[in-house]
């Protein structure tokens, strides 16, 4: 082994243990960190949630739980939406409540069916905005074919809720015998996105007008059950899918492969862009790998499926900027990797905040 190779690997040891420590949770108070998707989010489950409510279905850290109920395989999951601000290009908090919930649903496979909804409302919001967001989510509701079925309302003081805060859960069916895991992903395996990425995030940040940047983009946000569904049937050698919200593409791949215990390594040549997001991502300083999407999904499948999955998910509306961005390997066990334009490799790891706050 050569000096620069026993260096790389002592560097990758030191990543390897450092992965491998307890999660402590070092801070007294909660920061904004701690709601972003990366390592900070990460510690503040492992450490109180996960430690408070402990069981298998929890532990699997999934987007939804597969649960059992007279004889039908249900999945079950809830999620929280804060954005700011409320109504951005291509979207609300309204839709957004509902596509994220429904793709919660989708990527574990199943066929969304139900949906509750939670309202935290701020005295002084216009009763005009929240018409306008509701009708927003009846129409989301629709196009996924789910119903909103129970709901809560409460309303706080003036000054603390930003407008509107909504929570959903979700309910779906299983109606395919199958097993998505990251446990299932396999050396050899193929690594897609359903389409460009980055554009809610940077969508939403620049509908904040604090910065001085005009660009032509809209959010991406959008129901992913039928792409899920025709991706399932096309390649049944599909291992895992995870929407790609906080955090971006780069937490998912992250968070497979330290669970699955391989290696994938990314092309970034291949990796679908548009280029008002990497003009934008630049002038931030901002990796669009970490930049979230709501209407996109990352995808593995059987290396011997990897075409007949792309034509699938082109052959739909909101595939059709679908890419091949990478393969599964062996080792380094954990670590994605990214080979660069420039004919270099680099590591890409969990933030541990995000660079864009409150956007979904």
């Amino acid at each position: 082994m050569s000096l620069e190779e026993s260096r790389e690997r002592q560097v990758l040891d030191r990543i390897e243990r450092v992965r491998r420590r307890r999660p402590r949770l070092r801070e007294e108070r909660v920061t904004l960190a701690h709601g972003a998707g990366g390592k900070a989010t990460n510690t503040l489950v492992d450490a109180v949630f996960l430690e408070a409510f402990r069981n298998p279905l929890l532990e699997a850290m999934t987007d939804g739980a597969t649960v059992t109920a007279g004889g039908a395989r249900l999945v079950f999951t809830t999620d929280s939406f804060v954005v700011s601000p409320l109504f951005f290009p291509g979207g609300d908090i309204g839709d957004l409540a509902v596509n994220g919930t429904v793709n919660d649903l989708a990527v574990c496979g199943a066929r969304p069916l139900y949906l509750s909804a939670g309202f935290v409302l701020e005295e002084g919001m216009p009763v005009d905005d929240l018409r306008r967001v509701v009708d927003s989510m009846a129409r989301a509701a629709a196009r996924a074919g789910v119903q909103v079925v129970a709901g809560d309302t409460k309303v706080v003081q003036r000054g603390r809720a930003d407008g509107c805060y909504i929570t959903t859960a979700g309910l779906g069916v299983l109606t395919a015998d199958v097993e998505l895991s990251p446990e299932n992903v396999r050396p050899g395996d193929a690594v897609l996105v359903s389409g460009p990425i980055g554009d809610h995030g940077i969508t939403v940040m620049l509908a904040r007008g604090e910065l001085d940047i005009d660009a032509d983009l809209a959010s991406d946000t959008a129901p992913l059950h039928e792409l899920c569904a025709l991706l399932l049937k096309a390649a049944p050698g599909t291992r895992v899918m995870r929407d790609a919200t906080r955090g971006g593409v780069a937490t998912v791949l992250a968070e497979i492969a330290t669970a699955s215990e391989v290696a994938i390594v990314v092309d970034e040549a291949a990796l679908p862009v548009r280029p008002e997001v990497a003009g934008a991502g630049e002038l931030l300083g901002i990796d669009p790998l970490y930049v979230a999407c709501e209407g996109r999904m990352v995808a593995i499948v059987d290396g011997t499926d990897a075409d007949a999955a792309l034509a699938a998910l082109r052959a739909h509306p909101l595939g059709a900027g679908a890419a091949l961005i990478g393969r599964v390997a062996a080792d380094p066990e954990g670590l994605v990797l990214l080979n660069t334009a420039f004919g270099g490799t680099r590591i890409i790891d969990l933030l541990v905040g995000d660079p864009l706050p409150r956007i979904c």
